[in-house]
């Protein structure tokens, strides 16, 4: 199975270097990796500038900041998932089971 991966990989890594090559022409033509120098250098940092673009952030008649509302689980009356799955797995236990099942 390895050898069969091996193959495979060397065969698409040959390929793909062989597509940067023109069909008919036998000259070879190296492959060409680009060197960006000025990506690392040092230089100034961009000007400062807000996310809210030229708008002004204003609150509406009504529209009330989101730490008014309460988000805990006191705040929507829920049992916490742990104890619903608690006693349905007491329900489960305690529940009759069926011994032996015959068909006819």
């Amino acid at each position: 199975m390895k050898t069969i991966l091996f193959a495979l990989c060397f065969l698409c890594a040959t390929a793909a270097f062989g597509q940067n090559a023109p069909v008919l022409n036998n000259n070879p033509q190296p492959t060409e990796f680009f060197d960006h120098v000025q990506h690392a250098s040092p230089h100034t940092m961009g000007t400062e500038g807000t996310l809210l673009g030229d708008s002004v952030y204003a609150t509406e008649h009504g529209e009330r900041p989101m730490s008014d509302f309460p988000m805990g689980v006191t705040a929507t009356n829920e049992r916490p998932l742990g104890d619903v799955a608690r006693e349905l797995k007491m329900k489960h236990a305690s529940a009759t089971k069926v011994i032996k099942a015959t068909e006819n």
